[in-house]
């Protein structure tokens, strides 16, 4: 059992979607919950109010419910926008299923998953108007209404149906209101991304979502003063509750990201305080810093500088936003928070954002758990470790070896209720009330929670050893000029594996570092750092073997995991 408390504050609890409206009606109705820009060179900023939001919810979903939608399935797709969030909250709070979709798929996907959901109505981004004038030309499909975010020749249009939400609203419509909202089925239905199998569609109730904001909302002392940028898609449930839900539920602005070569400038002229991202940003942001650093010349300064502050950390005097203040205004100059999970994250690049002042929690989960099963509170932190499970959920770890690690399983009232149209998998995972990740981990002593891998994606040598991709990829990480790699088991003649490792080299730091060189002295000066700096830190069986070096970015998804599967592929089908 943990001597550190998993809980740290109080916290309200709501049942459903219903309880985040009232939330926004009766305590910051007058408060900013958008903030976002039409261009991004545009200087004028656009604010709306929760009460504005409040109103444009009940009329959008007055329109719906008037076209017949009530208990329905509702696509959703589009970028982070004003629209997609009224949407969302429209279709949840008329007892309809919103079926969020990843707006970085291919026309033909799109196509195959609105057939799977089964989905009557969509509302959609113009940039998908094509796809949608294709698919209700075809009329294969169960949609019967099509509705477009953007003024569009031939869909209705979202502020459309507002208008006219309101004017029913006005005519004495209460239909919405009459509403009375089941949280125990399914209200949301998510596809997952398919990194290691085909997408499966996760069966998400309010209840759900409701009980992992209410265990975030103890562990963590987010205000209603904060500004969070939104950058990760909406469609994924680690921004969706986390940002979007969580977010709104304590009252912060959110702030829409004009796109990923912006975020810098976005985080000063939003004034960000937090932001939710996965670690190979904050890999790429904490290299940019060090590399700066490093070339004003002050790297021996900041060393020393980090080790006062944390001295006087030891006696509660904190003075390092104020040592570092030079730094801290390249991000904008209010960031205090940094939410992180879904993929390992180096221990430098932790520590470093810590000993700037920066607070980055670590955190764990998965859509199946809606999604935060563990994470670090703002009291106790473990560098690798995401933490513990939050408060209300049970985490065992089955069939450990003997180090103690083995398979994690989840208990909670933040599992999904099941697979879509799949009972076959979801009997797979779901065992006697424990969810079976697929995910490998372990706890150490205090009952911080480290995970080690996927299960799916260990190397299991011919000596029976186990070699974790993952531990051998952040130390390869860390060199300066990778931007991304993958560590892989290529199959021998005798059942064996040998190590390698696919790197993908940043282009402008070797061009810089090493001007004129040529791919083969550069993977001269790559294969001799990995023999020095990567494995003579481990011991001889996990050492990589061979190594391939590219420029070219790594296949992933848009929440920015590797799909191994389709890289392994690639790589096996090479010399």
């Amino acid at each position: 059992m943990s001597k550190y408390k998993r809980k740290l504050y109080d916290a309200d609890k709501i049942n459903d979607f219903r309880g985040l409206i009232n939330r926004y009606s009766t305590l910051y109705a007058d408060k900013v919950a958008f903030e976002f820009k039409k261009t991004p060179d545009a200087t004028e900023h656009i604010k709306i109010t929760y009460g504005q939001f409040v109103k444009d919810i009940k009329a959008l979903a007055t329109s719906l419910l008037g076209l017949g939608l009530s208990q329905k399935r509702v696509a959703l797709v589009g970028p982070n926008r004003y629209e997609w969030c009224t949407s969302y909250l429209a279709i949840t709070t008329s007892d309809m299923v919103v079926v969020p979709l990843d707006k970085s798929l291919p026309d033909n996907e799109i196509e195959d998953l609105i057939m799977r959901s089964k989905a009557e109505a969509v509302i959609f981004d113009q940039k998908y108007a094509e796809v949608f004038s294709k698919i209700a030309a075809e009329g294969k499909s169960h949609l019967t209404s099509f509705i477009c975010m953007d003024e569009t020749e031939h869909f209705p249009s979202l502020s459309s149906l507002i208008q006219k939400g309101n004017s029913m609203l006005t005519n004495g419509d209460t239909t919405y209101d009459s509403i009375k909202i089941d949280n125990q089925k399914m209200s949301i239905m998510l596809f997952t991304s398919g990194t290691t199998s085909i997408s499966k569609a996760v069966a998400l109730s309010q209840s759900n979502i409701c009980e992992d904001i209410y265990a975030l909302a103890q562990m963590t002392d987010i205000r209603k003063e904060d500004t969070f940028l939104s950058f990760l898609p909406l469609h994924h449930t680690f921004e969706s509750t986390c940002t979007f839900l969580y977010g709104t539920f304590s009252g912060i602005t959110v702030a829409f990201c004009d796109g990923l070569k912006y975020i810098q400038k976005n985080l000063a002229e939003f004034k960000v305080t937090g932001l939710v991202c996965v670690p190979l940003m904050l890999e790429i942001m904490y290299k940019k810093i060090k590399k700066g650093i490093e070339e004003k010349g002050k790297t021996k300064l900041v060393h020393n500088m980090t080790k006062v502050c944390n001295g006087l950390l030891k006696f509660g005097i904190d003075i390092r936003r104020k040592v570092f203040k030079e730094v801290l205004d390249n991000l904008g100059g209010k960031i205090r928070f940094l939410i992180a999970g879904g993929a390992a994250m180096s221990r430098e690049a932790i520590q470093g954002f810590l000993d700037l002042g920066i607070n980055l929690l670590q955190g764990y989960g998965l859509t199946e758990t809606s999604p935060v099963v563990a994470g670090e509170n703002d009291k106790f932190k473990r560098c690798g470790s995401v933490g513990f499970p939050l408060p209300g959920i049970d985490v065992k770890i089955d069939n450990p070896d003997k180090d103690g690690t083995g398979e994690i399983a989840v208990k909670a009232p933040t599992v999904m209720l099941g697979y879509v149209d799949n009972p076959k998998a979801t009997a797979e995972v779901l065992k006697d009330g424990w969810f079976y990740t697929g995910d490998l981990g372990y706890f150490d002593k205090d009952g911080f929670l480290f995970i080690t891998g996927r299960k799916k994606d260990v190397i299991v040598l011919k000596n029976g050893k186990n070699i974790f991709p993952e531990e051998i990829e952040i130390l390869i990480n860390n060199l300066p000029y990778v931007s991304e790699c993958m560590v892989f088991g290529r199959p021998c003649d005798d059942g064996d594996y040998k190590i390698g490792a696919k790197i993908v080299y940043n282009k402008e730091i070797v061009e810089k570092e090493f001007p004129n060189i040529t791919q083969e002295e550069l993977y001269k000066i790559i294969w001799n750092d990995i023999k020095e700096k990567v494995n003579h830190k481990m011991p001889a069986y996990k050492y990589v073997r061979e190594i391939m070096i590219t420029e070219a970015p790594l296949i992933k998804t848009t929440t920015q995991k590797v799909k191994r599967h389709e890289e392994l592929k690639l790589i096996l089908g090479e010399a």
